[in-house]
């Protein structure tokens, strides 16, 4: 994220820096048109289409005597449209963020361009991080999916979801949105660009696929794993601009980032490589949902194994070329000083001083006897 500075001049309305500077104010704007749209029976149908989560099914359970409705949600066609007014919300959460949060911090420490740039990132995804790990977490335990791993391929396709579920896939595709935008409003440097579309594009692949292919319960379990891992390392990095002594969190972020890797690729050979494997509702079935046939599988499962493959290759890099600064510092540390030689201009003068009072002229010799 680049550094935007704030001047007293008014730019011209519509200018890109207007845009700019007041981009959390006209996507507010924006927002409240579909919440007023709630308001008036000829726009509220079309409204809640943004607002509310759609497909609703209502399942009614035999518990005991008594007969209980149960509201479940699958996918459609019509998230898309709940999708972008939640990258609205999370453009304005980040805007929130970033104004009362992380610019008055900036200006207590006086950030250098590039601690700046990074103290920004790591703030905006650590608040992220911490709220999609807690609401994750919670979800799983709720629905009992870290007790009972089979559950994670039993019962195969999982099309019908709960509320904070598909709520949970639905702002979590907001969000990454949101971050496409995001590199316009935050001015963001031309050489860092390339690298933030990759793991954007990354993240929403990821999520949106296994919201598609009803691979939902194996793709929340490795989503809360991977937000914990990636929340150590940001608050790590926020604890290190504040001290640069305190660097133990990357040692126990780097423990955590490969034992997350070794949990995901567990966790997905064991879901698509053998529990769905051995199921037995094979075959592809649009209509139901049904994606169990071997050429998904393997799809799936190749591009989870080259995404932890391109994350530890990252890994590897940043860890080695931590190590050679770390090197460097310590050799330059133990370097001893040479001694400062005299300058030309000091012995010239030195020289002179001789001539002018190591010798005396006959003059003054012949003065000094009289």
């Amino acid at each position: 994220m680049g550094i935007r500075k704030k001047t007293n001049k008014n730019p011209p309305v519509m200018s890109h820096e207007f845009v700019i500077q007041n981009h959390a104010d006209i996507v507010s704007c924006v927002a409240m048109v579909f919440l007023l749209g709630l308001m008036f029976e000829v726009t509220s149908k079309f409204a809640v289409l943004f607002i509310t989560v759609q497909y609703n099914v209502t399942i009614s359970t035999q518990e005991g005597p008594e007969e209980t409705a149960v509201s479940h949600f699958h996918h459609g066609i019509k998230d898309l449209a709940t999708v972008f007014f939640y990258m609205l919300v999370a453009i304005i959460m980040h805007a929130i963020l970033q104004e009362y949060v992380l610019d008055k911090l900036n200006r207590k420490k006086h950030f250098s361009k590039t601690k700046h740039s990074k103290f920004n990132e790591s703030g905006q995804l650590s608040a992220f991080y911490l709220f999609s790990f807690g609401w994750g977490a919670s979800v799983l335990l709720s629905e009992n999916f870290l007790y009972n791993p089979v559950t994670l391929w039993e019962d195969y396709p999982h099309t019908l979801m709960p509320f904070q579920m598909k709520f949970y896939y639905i702002c979590q595709l907001g969000y990454w949105l949101h971050a496409l935008p995001e590199l316009y409003f935050q001015k963001t440097k031309k050489e860092d660009i390339p690298r933030q579309l990759v793991y954007i594009s990354l993240y929403l692949a990821h999520i949106a696929g296994a919201y598609i292919l009803n691979l939902n319960r194996l793709g929340l379990v490795l989503l809360v794993l991977h937000y914990f891992v990636e929340l150590v390392f940001h608050v790590s990095r926020l604890v290190y601009f504040s001290n640069e002594n305190r660097q133990s969190g990357f040692t126990i972020w780097a423990v955590l980032f490969v034992l997350g890797r070794l949990l995901t690729l567990s966790l997905s050979v064991l879901t698509i490589g053998f529990g769905l494997a051995t199921a037995e509702n094979q075959g592809f079935d649009l209509a139901a949902g049904n994606f169990n046939i071997l050429f998904v599988r393997i799809t799936v499962l190749a591009a989870i194994c080259l995404t932890q493959a391109f994350m530890m290759w990252k890994f590897i890099n940043f860890q080695l070329r931590r190590w050679r600064e770390h090197n460097q510092a310590q050799t330059l540390k133990k370097k001893p000083v040479p001694a400062k030689s005299k300058s030309k201009k000091d012995k010239a003068n030195g020289v002179n001083g001789v001539h002018s009072h190591g010798a005396d002229s006959p003059r003054q010799r012949k003065e000094k006897s009289s």
